[in-house]
């Protein structure tokens, strides 16, 4: 890593594949616009080619490169986007192969004479029916784990100064879909599970409406770190925010002061 270049050198000391990484997740909620993230192999990021892309995509919209010694793949080159190209390729491979052997899986069970379904649920066997939701709870922290690290370092980095509400519309402007309810509820489920820490689902500060443009310009910068003053002033324009004091055009002052303000009440790092 040295030779490679690398500033700061990061090391997860935690257990193993099928938990969480709190190092990586904390260092992929610190990164900002121009950083460039190096790993060994590819494995260190992520445990599948979807999940891989994912990420990294994630990475892209933010304006932070990605390199991979071990591997052909540095976004900030030609032949490194190309390499991305094709992962994203494999990675809409995988999909339909695992659709394709489930598709199968059920024809194959039906041309047997098979009911489709769990004949325990059929009968509302007690048993079954709780080894059901077992099974479910279990798929949901595996799919809450294996996307994690594209939405949880931004909960650790908003929670809970930020309400929900600034969460959501942040994560959403990154590209994801989610709603407040969706949302809170995984982070309980991460929380239950020791996943991620208690504070984060303490409840934010009340603001008055007098906050409302410094928390909306804070969620902005947040969103896209890249964003000038002007950038962000424009944005506020465009979605018809006035300045507190009168007038209808943002001045790059004005948002420095906002920007300013949310620093000092930790809304934004400094």
């Amino acid at each position: 890593m040295r030779a490679a270049g690398c500033d700061r050198i990061f090391e997860e000391h935690g257990p193993g594949p099928a938990r969480m990484l709190p190092v990586l997740s904390r260092l992929l909620g610190d990164l900002v616009a121009d950083d460039v993230l190096v790993v060994v192999r590819l494995d260190r990021l992520a445990r599948s080619a979807t999940d891989l892309v994912t990420v990294i995509e994630d990475l892209q919209r933010r304006g932070v490169h990605f390199r991979s010694i071990g591997d052909p793949i540095d976004t900030s080159a030609p032949r490194g986007m190309f390499a991305l190209q094709v992962l994203g390729a494999v990675a809409q491979l995988e999909k339909a192969l695992t659709a394709e052997r489930t598709k199968a899986g059920i024809q194959a069970a039906k041309a047997r004479g098979k009911l489709a379904g769990n004949p325990g649920l059929r009968e509302r066997r007690p048993e079954a029916i709780e080894a059901v939701s077992k099974a479910r709870e279990k798929i949901y922290i595996d799919k809450l784990i294996a996307s994690s690290q594209t939405w949880l370092p931004l909960v650790r980095q908003m929670r809970p100064q930020h309400s929900w509400d600034n969460v959501v519309w942040v994560l959403n402007r990154r590209g994801q879909d989610w709603t407040v309810e969706r949302l809170r509820r995984a982070v309980h489920r991460m929380v239950r599970k020791t996943l991620a820490e208690q504070e984060l689902l303490v409840r934010s500060p009340r603001r008055g409406p007098e906050d409302h443009l410094m928390t909306l310009v804070a969620a902005i910068a947040i969103a896209d770190p890249h964003l000038s003053l002007r950038d962000i002033g424009t944005q506020l324009e465009q979605m018809g925010e006035r300045p507190a004091k009168g007038g209808k055009k943002w001045q790059p002052s004005l948002v420095r002061a906002l920007m300013d303000d949310a620093q000092r009440l930790g809304l934004l790092p400094r």
